[in-house]
């Protein structure tokens, strides 16, 4: 595999994710974060990576604060959207690892929905 871990198609891309150690997914996972809150928003990767992880709102707060991030940064937007700073996005992945018992299927279910963006960022 590429240093980046990219392949032709998503599904040969999901083949050579499940092949790789937990520690380079959760790198690979949070760059992402960032990079898409750069590119579309924060919104966007939270609503990203709930669908993924399949996380309701509740899920999301308590991943959340259980990989580190804030509880008190937690909110909602102008529309009622919820919203945490960007900058923690990162504590996702540790906290998702920490609270459900599927979560590497899930980070791969995260990068793969996320390859086309991906390929281009």
């Amino acid at each position: 595999m590429g240093a980046t871990g990219l392949s032709a198609d998503p599904e040969q891309y999901r083949t050579r994710l499940a092949d790789q150690p937990d520690e380079q997914l959760d790198a690979w996972a949070q760059e992402l974060m960032r990079d898409m809150a750069i590119r579309r928003g924060v919104l966007r990767v939270i609503a990203d990576f709930r669908k993924a992880a399949e996380l309701s709102e509740p899920d999301f707060e308590r991943v959340f604060a259980s990989g580190g991030g804030p509880p008190a940064a937690i909110g909602r937007d102008v529309e009622g959207r919820l919203m945490v700073p960007a900058v923690t996005l990162y504590a996702l992945v540790p906290g998702l690892r920490s609270q459900v018992a599927d979560a590497r299927p899930r980070l791969i279910e995260y990068l793969v929905e996320n390859f086309h963006d991906f390929v281009y960022a």
